[in-house]
């Protein structure tokens, strides 16, 4: 199922937190705590920012709204958040 791309991606976040490579993301989460973080909300800002103009200006907003979901979904893998509190908030406000 495509659903599965996030749990995917997030496996994928947990793994860069927990065995760092040379990549965006290992080198974003290994900084020290409160610059990783700080780095993680300053991305988290910006690409809000572009889902914004993007959907004012109708393109690119698909591609946009992916930057901010990996970003939100870096920040939990980072705060030690699981994937299934996530998903457990969606459906405590679906009933």
């Amino acid at each position: 199922m495509k659903d599965e791309i996030i749990r995917e991606v997030y496996q994928v976040l947990e793994d860069r937190r927990d065995n760092p490579i040379d990549s965006y993301t290992s080198k974003i989460m290994c900084d020290s705590d409160k610059r990783a973080e700080d780095k993680i909300l300053e991305k988290i800002g910006e690409e809000a920012a572009e889902v914004l103009i993007a959907s004012k200006n109708d393109e690119n907003l698909v591609y946009e709204s992916a930057d901010l979901i990996f970003h939100t979904l870096l920040l939990l893998v980072y705060k030690g958040v699981e994937l299934d509190e996530l998903f457990e908030e969606f459906e405590r406000r679906r009933k």
